[in-house]
């Protein structure tokens, strides 16, 4: 089965969008094939600014129809505990709320973007995606990350070479509880490393302290900008450690 296909047996279809690559050309997929689709952002404290403003200027680019639903994740003490299924009930409590609005919106069908190329194992909010019966379009057509990107240049989407991006709340140690203080600090350090020009890096907490991830060819940037960032993250952190393991 290719796009084309599936789009022609489901023509209307809610899309669970979070400005990320996958979405992102699902939603340009489904448009291309002419079907009816809204795409459904649901923010929350585990969703950084900037992937709510990527998400904004693709619709825009796209003219696609975009909802912004809202979601109180850390009222769920499932999710706000972080035991190691965090993940399940955060993604339940997030497609429970778009499913809900699809619905009301006068969609029977779900999709989301996951990929061919992301393992089951490694996604434990795909028990989610099953129970409440989402549909993964890319996943069913085969396609992988790479040919995700590929496609996605080749559409001119500028999300194409977005790095892969987990939510906010995987920077904090499973078992320590999740605060929307350690949820800001994380998300404050990370805005102002990547506005130095680090990419695809993280920012983990362990205890009091930042403990920065860096792919190899950036590691000599951040310490030649060490005093910078130091001063910079002890706004947020007791203190600011370097991993010279690279990402």
């Amino acid at each position: 089965m290719n796009l084309s296909e599936f789009f022609t047996e489901n023509p209307q279809a809610a899309i669970a969008f979070s400005g990320g690559v996958d979405s992102a050309y699902l939603l340009y997929a489904a448009l291309q094939c002419r079907a009816e689709v809204r795409a459904y952002y649901v923010k929350s404290v585990f969703q950084p600014q900037f992937e709510l403003d990527d998400g904004i200027r693709l619709a825009k680019e796209l003219g696609a129809d975009l909802r912004i639903l809202e979601a109180d994740v850390l009222t769920l003490e499932a999710v706000a505990s972080n035991p190691p299924d965090r993940c399940y009930h955060c993604k339940k409590i997030i497609f429970e709320a778009i499913g809900e609005a699809a619905r009301a919106d006068g969609f029977s069908v779900l999709l989301d973007g996951t990929n061919a190329s992301d393992e089951e194992g490694d996604r434990p909010g795909m028990r989610a995606l099953r129970e409440l019966s989402v549909q993964s379009p890319l996943r069913l057509c085969g396609l992988t990350k790479d040919e995700i990107r590929r496609l996605s240049r080749e559409a001119g989407l500028f999300t194409w070479d977005k790095p892969a991006y987990a939510c906010l709340a995987t920077r904090i140690p499973v078992g320590e509880r999740i605060t929307e203080e350690k949820l800001a600090a994380t998300e404050a350090a990370e805005s102002y490393l990547s506005g130095m020009g680090f990419r695809d890096f993280r920012v983990r907490r362990m205890g009091d302290a930042a403990r920065l991830q860096f792919p190899a060819d950036q590691i000599g940037q951040a310490v030649a900008d060490r005093e910078n960032i130091v001063r910079e993250l002890r706004k947020y952190y007791a203190a600011v450690l370097l991993d010279l393991e690279p990402r």
